[in-house]
Parts: C-alpha cells; structure tokens; sequence
C-alpha cells in the first residue's frame, strides 16, 4: 500500500484510465440511462416553494422553535392527516415562520384557533398566509437563467484559455454531474426546494474547478506532442490523470467530509430539517463531480482530439513506428558475414602464405641462406 501511495503521488501508478474510456463511457451510459427513466417514472416531489401551500407566523415569544412547530404540526394535521409541513424558520428576532401543504379557507382558520389555543397567544399574534407557486415558478427561471449564462461564460473561458474540444468536454462533465444529481434526488424523493437549486449551482462550480486542474495537466503533457513519434495524445493525456489522480481525490475528501457532516450529522441526527436538502444535492453533486473529471471529461477529450486529422495522423505514426520491426543500420551486417565480405574464401588444399609457413619468420626471403 505504501509502494502504491507512493506511486500515486509520483503519477507513476500507470492507471489506463482513456485506454478503457469504452468501459467508462458504457458506465457513464448506464447512469443516464437509470437517471432518464427515474426523472420520467419518479419524478421529482416539489415543496411547498414550488407547489403552493400556506405559510403561518408565530411570535418568538410562544416558546421554541420545536415547540411552535409541534404546535403548528398538530394544528395543521388535526384538518389534514395528509398535509405536509416545511421545519419552522426564524425569521430575524421577531418571529417564526412555517410553511404548510395547501389548506382552504376553512380549514387555515381552523389551524390558526388551535394555535392561538395551543401557544395561549392572542388571536392578532398568529397569522396565516397562503403561499402562491409563482414565487417557486420565479426561482426556477432565474436558476435557469443562472445555469445558462455559468454554462456559457465557462464555454468561452475554456475557448479562450485552452481549446474547443476542452470547453466542450467540460459541459459535457457538467451536464453529466447535474443529470446524474438529479437521479438520485429522484430517486430518494427528497422535496425539491429554493435550497435544492442553490445546491445544483454550486456543485457546478466545485465539477468546473476539478476539469481545469485536470485539463491544465492534460495541456501541459500535449504541448508539441505531433512534433514526437515516441508518445500519442491519449497515452500523454492518461499519464495527465495518474499525475493529479491524487489531487483530486484529496479534494473530494476535504470537500465531501464538511458536507457529508452537514448531510448525515446535521440533518440525519440533530434533526436539522432544513439542510437535508442542500447537504444531499452537495455531497452527490460534489462525488458525481470527482468521477466525470477522472473518468470521463479526459475521455471525452480524447474521443474529440482523435477526429482531428493532424492528432489522427500523428497517432497512426507513432503506432506504426512501434510496430515496424526493429532495422539494423544501412551496410551494418553481422559479424560473421562482415568478416568474410569483400574476400575470397580459402580454396580447400591451398598452401599458406610464405610468410605464414610454420617455423619460418615472416618476412624472410625464401631459400637464402645465412
């Protein structure tokens, strides 16, 4: 585990992350696919913000916030079994605030004389208000509006500070984090509130921060990479990813572990109501986001950067170096054979040189005598 650790680190773990981008894109594919037939099937459980309903004011003086909305909740559920109740809000240091499921005229008096005899408050102390889902309607268009001017001034930063195909698999990751979010939000059945779409746009920054680390890496690698025949796009791309591998896993966990606090502590066992929704929205958003940065904006680059002739072409050759078998120098031969080329080979039977006869000094004229 330490050589590992070690490795990763390093960016020497070797991970073929864009070499199996079939098998995440297959994955990536099976998560639309689940997330399209929730939001279809499911859908979503809007609050009382986007619906309608009716909001109730209670003095701070009536007690706790827990004992106002016990008391609220019982009033309304004595006229409603079925109605449903948002956690009570303070409102400044003056007031709380409780917003209901729909009520008619009838039954929202009702609910206010029981609060008033519950409380033991004044009739004037206790109002009750019905909440109109236009005001849900506007916070939806304006997150719309919002979503749709972030998606386009990233387009044109990415445009600016790297290139097309990165700006493009960069909404591509985004789109894929929101949908993905939405899914499990469906499928949990959580009440989707004004909190729920603040939630959506922030995981669109924390998704946007980790493809940019991730795409600076990738350029940085790929700079000048048709002017090399030993390394293609995508091998220079996935040694990117081992390198900040563990960059962005050290930022999902420092991200997730507040929100997850938030989420499980928070709202799971103190009971906070209110920040169920945020904290669930952030820590799927923010873990859906670490994922589409590692395993598939890079391959998405890559599927795009490989359409292009000049990055194709330099990836046919550097795969087709690799595959010629290896040459030998022009005119370099064997030993064996260089030893013996350009030179007749001794006919068998044929006297040696003079001066190699044996017992006879090279060089010595032949029947001379001293």
């Amino acid at each position: 585990m330490s050589g590992l650790a070690s490795r990763l680190y390093s960016g020497d773990a070797g991970f073929q992350i864009v070499g199996k981008r079939k098998l995440w894109f297959g994955v990536a594919g099976g998560m639309l696919l689940v997330a399209i037939l929730a939001m279809s099937l499911i859908g979503f459980k809007p609050g009382i913000e986007f619906k309608g309903g009716n909001e109730f004011t209670v003095p701070v003086s009536a007690g706790s916030s827990v004992e106002v909305e016990k008391a609220i909740d019982d009033a309304i559920k004595s006229v409603d079994a079925e109605a449903s109740l948002v956690p009570v809000q303070k409102v400044g240091d003056a007031a709380y605030t409780v917003r209901s499921s729909s009520l008619t005229n009838e039954q929202t008096e009702a609910v206010k004389e029981k609060i008033v005899t519950t409380l033991k408050l004044n009739a004037d102390d206790v109002s009750g208000n019905r909440v109109s889902q236009a005001w849900g309607a506007q916070v939806t268009e304006q997150a719309l509006i919002g979503l749709a001017l972030f998606v386009l001034v990233v387009s044109i930063y990415l445009v600016i500070r790297f290139e097309w195909q990165m700006a493009a698999a960069a909404v591509a990751s985004l789109v894929f984090d929101l949908v993905a979010t939405a899914a499990v939000y469906s499928l949990v059945g959580f009440e989707v509130t004004p909190s729920t779409v603040i939630g959506f746009l922030t995981i669109l920054g924390f998704a946007l921060y980790d493809v940019v680390v991730v795409f600076d890496k990738v350029q940085e690698n790929t700079r000048g990479i048709t002017g090399s025949s030993t390394q293609t796009y995508a091998e220079a791309a996935n040694l990117a990813l081992n390198q900040t591998f563990m960059r962005s896993i050290n930022t999902a966990l420092v991200a997730l572990l507040p929100v997850g606090g938030l989420l499980f502590i928070g709202a799971g066992l103190l009971g906070a109501g209110t920040l169920k929704d945020l904290g669930l929205v952030l820590f799927i958003g923010m873990g859906t986001a670490v994922y589409s940065s590692l395993f598939f904006a890079t391959p998405v680059l890559v599927w795009l950067k490989e359409k292009d002739p000049k990055i194709a072409n330099h990836t046919a050759r550097v795969l087709a170096r690799r595959a010629a078998p290896a040459k030998s120098p022009a005119g370099d031969l064997p030993a064996q054979v260089g030893a013996g080329a350009g030179s007749a080979a001794p006919k068998a039977g044929a006297k040696p040189t003079v001066g190699a006869k044996a017992g006879r000094p090279a060089g010595r004229p032949a029947g001379k005598r001293r």
